[in-house]
């Protein structure tokens, strides 16, 4: 174990949110783990399912590239059981997700800070004990009231409004990148959007 600690402390673990199977593919929810499976594919790496961490995951340089199998609410069991069994601490965490507080496409970058409301990050706070891991933050916007909130996020998106998120998922893989080369408050002044 003392190896892969100190492995990870030179490393990260990147986590990308959504819910599995096809039906949920290309929905709001799932930009995070677009974003993940983006990174792989530009590192030529396939993600692999790991069973007893219930995700995807795939090493490429210093990430250990994350999806977790589980459904959107209970992300935090496969990250904990990754940063358990590869000695990642919080603050090596960036988990990629999506926002409802912000426009559709818009990019925003943090550390720790409140869940808005996101169960998938509620999960991973409760899991990890702390807030302290940095967020990629891709908006999707509201839905037109609380009721709707489900179908906002899970189901089909409008064409133009998924061209959007097909940037925001580039660039917020681009994001990642610089986060980990350049440090997050460099990457925040370079990808920060309005």
């Amino acid at each position: 174990m003392a190896e892969r600690t100190q492995q990870a402390e030179h490393s990260w673990l990147v986590v990308g949110l959504g819910n599995p199977g096809a039906r949920y593919a290309r929905s709001r929810h799932n930009v995070g783990a677009e974003t993940v499976e983006l990174l792989a594919e530009r590192a030529g790496a396939t993600l692999t399912a790991d069973s007893k961490r219930q995700a995807r995951t795939t090493r490429t340089g210093a990430l250990l590239l994350g999806v977790p199998t589980t459904y959107m609410n209970d992300s935090g069991v496969a990250v904990r059981k990754l940063a358990d069994y590869y000695g990642f601490a919080p603050h090596r965490i960036i988990v990629v997700h999506d926002e409802l507080d912000l426009e559709p496409g818009v990019l925003k970058l943090k550390f720790g800070g409140g869940l808005a409301g996101n169960n998938g990050l509620r999960s991973i706070a409760a899991h990890l004990r702390t807030h302290d891991f940095t967020r990629v933050r891709i908006g999707i916007g509201k839905p037109p009231s609380k009721e709707a909130g489900a179908s906002h996020v899970l189901n089909r998106v409008p064409r133009r409004e998924r061209e959007l998120l097909d940037v925001a998922v580039q660039i917020a893989a681009d994001a990642v990148a610089a986060i980990v080369t350049d440090g997050l408050d460099t990457a925040m002044q370079r990808f920060h959007t309005r």
